[in-house]
């Protein structure tokens, strides 16, 4: 079940990458999540990982069993984290348009990725025809 609160904008990075692990493996033991930071490349301790997973809790973004060993699962999406600083991030530049042309010229974009932006100008732009009508 997915929390549909305002997510708190005040997540860390470290946090951020704590649900990253979450969100790619459903539940985690505080064991396993912390393998899995290390398995990314992230040194981090095995108590900065308990502690992260607590305050994440804390927060109400994270869930956390009353089995033993407890196991924890992001309560939240990646989309209920991400719109927020996108949003934030499209009030500090001047409109959506300039931001677009910024992405487009991303060397690391794949024809997939161009298709994938293609296919959701081509929705808003359905959307906006619809209600011009």
């Amino acid at each position: 079940m997915v929390n549909r609160r305002k997510t708190p904008r005040q997540l860390t990075s470290g946090e951020i990458s704590m649900l990253e692990v979450l969100w790619e493996a459903g539940e985690a033991t505080l064991a396993d999540a912390h393998g899995a930071m290390q398995d990314r490349g992230e040194t981090v301790g095995y108590t900065t990982v308990q502690t992260r997973l607590e305050r994440l809790v804390e927060k109400g973004v994270v869930a956390k069993s009353r089995t033993r060993p407890a196991k924890y699962r992001a309560a939240i999406s990646p989309d209920d984290v991400s719109t927020p600083f996108l949003d934030l991030l499209l009030e500090r530049v001047t409109g959506p348009v300039p931001l677009v042309a910024h992405l487009v010229q991303d060397p690391s974009l794949t024809p997939e990725d161009l298709d994938e932006m293609q296919r959701l100008i081509d929705e808003a732009r359905k959307s906006v025809d619809k209600q011009d009508r």
